[in-house]
């Protein structure tokens, strides 16, 4: 390349073709490189204070060479200024503040000065070829791409991708996977990003995704769209669940992915170094793919708790080592690919829920309506489980219980409100008495008994609500999960995470949108004080002025 700037027309031209084909960028970029590095070399010739501008005609190879003046009638800076005597000799008509252009012989480039040129074209080339394989590769996300292992680092494998390299972080490799330097490997494309250096392309094989687009390489009514991948979830090189649900009628979802005696399945399970693929017709109900996903087990039914987001599924006792897998793998899985966070139990562990569950409403109504264990206990098989469902309810659904009568009905709901206006009279004394203002039980939503959880965490002025994040206040606790290394061995639970706890006022069920209400009307204050705060301003600064003029 240091020959390019004192070369022949003809061999400058031949120059920018070659390095435009091998780096396969656009021949007008090398041109202007070039422009632009003898510019730089011509500076350093005849005074960088010139502004000095090259043309290489990309035709016929022809330099031209020249600096920029501007037209003064005084001069005071002779590197880019003219007088109008000598601005007329070098073009006619020029006038003061005119820009001309005044003609500069060829410089023949020294050794130091051709280096120079040298690096500027690189770097500009470097730089056309770096913008050129980004914008290849920026829209690829989400593709399969071949390549070959050019090393490994710190155990990221570097893949050679022709015309970039990409990279396998570990965590995105599939466990006890040997990467072997020149090894071909597929990968997908999760995430292109732009760096100084060149194009960041993260690549990965443990990503869901990644056995979706296996599949749909080797199942073509999945590349058609007849069979649709609605879910999946994967243990990386141990085991993965996919739900498939087919658009056709005729044709059997799972039955096309296996393929003729397995044929389809194996061929991704081989490129996956031998994962387990669990084939699950995908239900728009709920507790119907729930039971599909907890494959090959077999369960008794399916408890959807709406309110807590929480699902239980209870299975025969001889089942329950099955359905929660190794190491909870199984159940993992299911609750990935389904969305839920499912919970398993035995029939046995059921039946005690249930009867601890019935107890406890039993015992609360005959406490707070003051009835008998008997009338409790009816209320409870009949579906009450709380005071105000009790209070609220439609009296005539109340009165329709058998052995009721209207009667009854209208004194249990008056029962029932006293109650409730009892327990909302000691959670107000209680909340006072922990110093919560009464501002605070101003704001929509809240209870007596929410005010009573804020004032024991502490939160006991607006601004303390005010300073608070949605989730902080709203978040449901996610209780750890039960985990068993068999049926018979005692449950475990895994430590609990900082994610896990909810917010403070998560045990009541508060949805975001009123979690929002919520804080936007404790920070309402705030915008009061600013227009409060602005007309005293401006009195102020009046007053100040008004003492100034005296």
């Amino acid at each position: 390349m240091a020959s390019a700037i004192s070369a022949n027309k003809a061999e400058l031209l031949a120059i920018a073709n070659s390095v435009a084909s091998e780096k396969m960028i656009d021949k007008s970029i090398v041109i202007e490189a070039m422009e632009e590095a003898i510019q730089k070399s011509a500076r350093n010739r005849y005074g960088a204070e010139n502004d000095i501008r090259a043309k290489l005609d990309p035709q016929t190879g022809d330099l031209t060479l020249w600096r920029v003046v501007e037209v003064v009638e005084e001069v005071e800076d002779y590197f880019k200024q003219v007088d109008l005597k000598q601005a007329q000799k070098l073009q006619d008509g020029a006038s003061i503040g005119d820009f001309i252009v005044d003609p500069l012989p060829p410089v023949d480039l020294g050794r130091i000065d051709a280096q120079s040129a040298k690096q500027v074209i690189f770097q500009k080339v470097r730089d056309a070829e770096r913008e050129r394989q980004f914008e290849e590769f920026k829209d690829r996300a989400g593709e399969i791409i071949t390549g070959v292992i050019k090393s490994v680092e710190f155990g990221h494998v570097i893949v050679n991708l022709g015309r970039a390299e990409g990279v396998i972080r570990r965590d995105q490799q599939i466990p006890r996977e040997a990467a072997r330097v020149g090894e071909r490997v597929r990968a997908l494309i999760t995430k292109v990003e732009r760096n100084n250096r060149g194009p960041q392309i993260f690549l990965s094989r443990a990503a869901p995704d990644f056995m979706r687009k296996l599949f749909a390489q080797e199942v073509p009514e999945i590349y058609d769209g007849i069979i649709e991948i609605k879910a999946a979830a994967r243990d990386p090189g141990s085991r993965a669940k996919i739900g498939v649900i087919s658009h056709d009628s005729s044709i059997d979802p799972v039955g096309a992915c296996v393929g003729m005696k397995g044929s389809r399945v194996q061929a991704v399970v081989q490129e996956l170094q031998g994962e387990k693929i669990d084939i699950i017709p995908w239900s728009e109900d709920t507790a119907t793919f729930i039971v599909n996903a907890l494959q090959p087990a077999t369960v008794a039914r399916v408890v959807l708790d709406e309110d807590d987001g929480r699902i239980e599924v209870v299975v025969p006792d001889d089942q329950l080592s099955l359905a929660i897998g190794r190491r909870g793998q199984n159940v993992r899985l299911a609750s990935q690919l389904t969305g839920q966070q499912i919970d398993i139990m035995t029939e046995e562990e059921a039946s005690e829920k249930r009867s601890k569950e019935f107890a406890e409403r039993s015992k609360m109504f005959e406490e707070e309506l003051d009835v008998d264990e008997t009338l409790s206990q009816l209320l409870v098989a009949e579906g009450f489980a709380e005071l105000e469902e009790v209070a609220y309810v439609e009296l005539a659904e109340l009165a329709a219980i058998e052995g009721f009568d209207e009667e009854l009905a209208e004194e249990l709901q008056s029962r029932a409100v006293e109650a409730i206006e009892r327990a909302e009279e000691a959670h107000r004394v209680a909340r006072r008495e922990l110093g919560v203002e009464d501002a605070i039980a101003e704001l929509p939503h809240l209870t007596e008994a929410m005010l009573v959880t804020l004032g024991k965490a502490g939160l006991k002025t607006l601004d303390d609500v005010a300073d608070l994040a949605t989730d902080e206040l709203i978040a449901k606790k996610r209780e750890a999960p039960k985990r068993r290394n068999n049926a018979d061995g005692p449950p475990m639970r895994r430590p609990q995470r900082e994610q896990d706890k909810g917010g403070v006022l998560g045990e009541y069920g508060l949805s975001e949108e009123q979690g929002n209400e919520i804080i936007m009307a404790a920070r309402a204050h705030w915008f009061e004080d600013e227009e409060d705060a602005a007309p005293a301003a401006a009195e102020a600064q009046e007053a100040a002025d008004a003492d100034s003029t005296q």
